[in-house]
């Protein structure tokens, strides 16, 4: 091997991916489709990689909790919905939400949906596979909380039926909800600043009920044990590394400095007190307990204050109808889970029906989520790292029993891989439906751009390490009828340079060699062209860097079509038939390359070139495209026939 080669790196036999799981309150926006294209073409390239029947893509529709209600109860209440019920308007969204992702190319082993069948009864079992066995550890515990009620509606109220503002230090949240705001921070209901009810309109009271709760703030040093493995790893965002950390501190409050000389005459837990010479002192607890004794006695002297991010107890049940039923322990009944718990073991649901549906055994799902052989990969936005880091990965270690091994033993669920991504803007603002700029819905983009445009796109952004604007021009009041669309520039390299690439590839064997290709062997330093290109994208896939990704094909791509564009007018026979093989063997490399991003572009090629399905497979990715033609014909290729085709809008 070449000197620059680098140790190639291990992928597990079998492996599972998610992209998340929309709410089940409305279509996709266009942020939906940029997440799930990651996923997607990381689970092509993991096809193409591992085998195809060793991996398994899923996500569903996220049909559980007030988000649905609420926005069901809106739209009902202004006759804007023809549903019956919420079960009816969540099932209708799923509908349309899956045909999205059909119409942006987006191919899941199995879009489900946690409300409707087959999912449903799998999704029932498997919420009670947890918390039973989570339960059995003690790390499960029945809390008394705080709960909002409404006394003019009469009723509790739930996750979004409450808004008013983050009580998280430093939060730029624009709304915050119940008990966690728009941003991911989770806090107490009764740290929620000026709680208003989306009911009424009324602030609501507190109240005192039951629930269950993991016991999230036990869970500390398991919690360190995992991003410390993880945080010196090249495909692990510093981002996330320092998200996480965050929640790692002991409980803080931070009180304005204007209160600071009061605190002294308070009868507050022992704590630690900080003054960085900031508009707020820092108080530090050792216990969470303390910090919560120490907020009431705040409040009753009103003492402004903010708390900071620390682990609290994850809680996993509620009292509302809309939700997946918890059995009836300890004489606490007609509890539903949160719906952000069981959509954490959602994906395990959905592993376990793809593989029923292929006729598997019914513990199969345990050789893709419980076996060191395998891995799952779960792309998501930053906002939701506070989930699916502490809260999934400490629950996960947990399933064990009361004294958990790190890592994982073959058999017990292992850790999962979390490739957070920052936020994608749009027209330099962040978009959100909860928030003040809304975000166009994901169809409205297939009036202008095709669905391969929009994922070289999407994917071309380095997402891993910073927020990046969106800035379609169809879409963006302030572009100029002369100025480039940005969204263009990724998606050229197939229509316009891998395009003409092939066309003069097809053009010049057939009007030179009558449309018949040379048995001359490839040139050996194509050969370690094509190597080198396949083993840094290789290697950036496995990182999950796929700007790099991108950045690899667009040189290789740009160095194929500048053989030909250099190609000297007064070249002979036999050096022309060198450059048809070593363009054919660079041609093999880019399609295969291209293929999670552009699925039936290059299958064209391979069925043009007469390659057979071996090209697509990375077992044979070093070896001579001559290994893959039965004959040394190709298909005619009439006249400006393309392989990648622009949107038609962009042919006027």
């Amino acid at each position: 091997m070449p000197e620059f080669v680098r140790p190639r790196p291990i992928f597990p036999k079998r492996a599972v991916v998610t992209g998340g799981m929309p709410y089940g309150n409305k279509e996709l926006h266009f942020a939906h489709v940029a997440l799930m294209f990651r996923a997607d073409t990381f689970a092509r390239f993991l096809r193409d990689r591992i085998g195809k029947e060793n991996v398994v893509f899923v996500s569903a529709t996220d049909c559980y909790g007030s988000t649905a209600t609420e926005t069901f109860r809106k739209l009902q209440a202004e006759g804007k919905t023809k549903a019956k019920n919420v079960a009816e308007f969540v099932a209708e969204n799923h509908k349309k939400q899956k045909a999205t992702f059909e119409n942006f190319e987006i191919e899941h082993n199995l879009f489900g949906a946690s409300a409707l069948e087959p999912m449903k009864s799998i999704h029932e079992q498997m919420s009670d596979y947890f918390f039973t066995n989570l339960y059995k550890t003690g790390m499960v515990s029945k809390h008394t909380s705080l709960q909002f009620f409404d006394p003019k509606a009469g009723v509790l109220l739930n996750g979004r039926q409450v808004v008013g503002k983050c009580p998280i230090e430093g939060c730029q949240s624009e709304k915050g909800y119940a008990d966690e705001c728009d941003l991911g921070h989770q806090y107490l209901p009764q740290d929620l600043i000026d709680p208003v009810s989306a009911l009424t309109g009324e602030k609501p009271q507190l109240i005192e009920v039951e629930n269950w709760f993991f016991d999230l703030d036990k869970c500390t040093d398991k919690v360190k044990e995992w991003i410390e493995s993880i945080e010196k790893k090249p495909d692990t965002p510093s981002f996330m590394v320092k998200e996480i950390k965050e929640f790692l501190k002991k409980p803080e409050i931070y009180v304005k400095r204007e209160y600071a000389d009061k605190l002294a005459e308070l009868n507050l837990p022992k704590y630690e007190f900080v003054d960085k010479n900031a508009p707020s002192v820092t108080l530090i607890f050792d216990k969470l307990s303390d910090r919560e004794k120490a907020c009431k006695i705040l409040a009753q002297n009103l003492i402004r204050y903010r708390t900071g991010k620390t682990l609290v107890p994850a809680r996993l049940t509620g009292n509302i109808e809309w939700g997946v039923p918890c059995r009836t322990v300890d004489g606490l009944k007609g509890q539903t889970f949160y719906c952000w718990p069981e959509s954490l073991w959602a994906p395990i649901s959905l592993t376990k029906a793809y593989l029923l549906s292929q006729g598997k055994p019914e513990d199969e799902w345990k050789k893709y989520w419980a076996s060191t052989d395998s891995a799952v990969y779960q792309i998501m936005g930053e906002d939701n790292i506070s989930f699916y880091g502490p809260i999934q990965q400490a629950m996960w270690l947990y399933m064990q029993g009361k004294n958990p091994v790190f890592p994982p033993k073959d058999g017990q669920l292992q850790l999962t891989n979390l490739v957070a991504i920052k936020h994608l803007l749009f027209l330099n603002k962040k978009a959100s439906s909860s928030g003040a700029v809304k975000p166009p819905m994901a169809n409205e983009f297939l009036s202008y751009y095709t669905p391969e445009q929009l994922r070289m796109h999407f994917m071309g952004m380095n997402l891993t390490n910073n927020n990046v604007n969106f800035m379609p021009k169809p879409f963006n009041p302030d572009a100029k009828p002369e100025d480039q669309d940005p969204v263009l520039k990724e998606g050229n390299l197939l229509t316009n340079v891998y395009n003409r690439v092939l066309r003069t590839l097809f053009y010049s064997t057939q009007k030179n060699f009558d449309g018949r290709i040379s048995k001359k062997p490839v040139s050996p330093s194509v050969m370690e062209e094509c190597e080198k290109a396949l083993l840094n994208y290789e290697r950036f896939m496995y990182e999950k860097k796929f700007h790099q990704v991108v950045n690899v094909v667009d040189v290789f791509v740009r160095n194929i079509n500048k053989m030909w564009a250099n190609k000297p007018s007064d070249m002979s026979e036999e050096e022309l038939k060198t450059l048809t093989v070593d363009t054919l063997q660079m041609i093999k490399a880019a399609n295969l390359m291209l293929h999670p991003f552009s699925p039936k572009g290059t299958e064209k090629v391979r069925e043009y070139l007469g390659f057979d399905e071996r090209t697509f497979d990375w077992t044979y990715a070093f070896d001579e495209y001559s290994k893959f033609k039965k004959d040394d014909s190709i298909k005619f290729l009439e006249e400006k026939e393309d392989f990648f085709k622009k949107h038609p809008s962009q042919l006027v």
